[in-house]
């Protein structure tokens, strides 16, 4: 079954707005755990508005499950990650000022220097991915930076759900098609949600893992956290007896 890593940004924006240490960060990772997720997502930016560098390293040693980290490898994104060794590092072309993820690597303009930050990575045996778009182009460049995965992009899918979803999903069917052609595992992220994850890991070959966090913490409001994200992997184990 594709595995659910919860991204918990927005737990950290919560305790950032009002300073200390409420809501706690590694509490709410480690319960994530409990409850059934199969790994624990950060994306920590240099201006530390959400997840901060300190909670990277406090994180680590304390989680049992898989631990990603998100971000653009400048030299101290690179350094933290190196030090910290987690399961796997996102690679993200994101300027620091994004609000959020907003656009996949062009891995044919940027591929000597993925292809090296990659090498950098991976001398530390930690799997690689990188945030990708649907262009078989790209993804077909991908594989030459050496890196094991990619990440695909969803925001376009979930807009897109709504009104038509064979339409939604026609752009990432190929996409997957051509990753597994090329040898890279799959994962996905951006926007997925109780309402549009279960079609899309049915239709993707090859779906290792999906990262979620905003539409998962934000129904954790109404539903609680333990309950939602059961509903996520239930949500993921219906694509998968289908």
């Amino acid at each position: 079954m594709t595995k659910l890593s919860v991204n918990i940004n927005k737990i950290a924006t919560l305790r950032n707005a009002r300073g200390g240490n409420v809501p706690d960060v590694i509490r709410v990772a480690l319960d994530c755990e409990r409850f059934g997720a199969q790994g624990i997502t950060v994306h920590p930016r240099p201006d530390e508005r959400h997840i901060r560098y300190r909670d990277v390293f406090e994180l680590q040693p304390k989680l049992t499950t898989e631990f990603n980290i998100e971000g653009y490898p400048s030299e101290d994104f690179i350094k933290m990650v190196t030090t910290v060794k987690p399961a796997q590092v996102t690679l993200v072309p994101d300027p620091p000022e994004a609000l959020t993820s907003n656009a996949g690597w062009d891995t044919i303009k940027n591929e000597i220097f993925l292809k090296d930050v990659i090498a950098r990575f991976k001398s530390f045996g930690i799997r690689t991915s990188v945030f990708i778009e649907t262009d078989s182009k790209m993804i077909e460049n991908a594989s030459k930076t050496g890196t094991d995965r990619i990440e695909l992009y969803t925001e376009s899918y979930a807009k897109e759900y709504p009104f038509d979803k064979e339409k939604a999903i026609a752009k990432f069917i190929i996409a997957a098609q051509k990753a597994n052609e090329v040898g890279l595992g799959i994962n996905a992220g951006h926007d997925l949600d109780l309402n549009n994850l279960a079609y899309f890991a049915s239709n993707i070959q090859g779906l290792l893992e999906v990262s979620i966090g905003h539409a998962l913490i934000s129904d954790a409001l109404y539903l609680g956290l333990e309950n939602t994200i059961q509903l996520y992997l239930r949500e993921l184990t219906k694509a998968k007896n289908k």
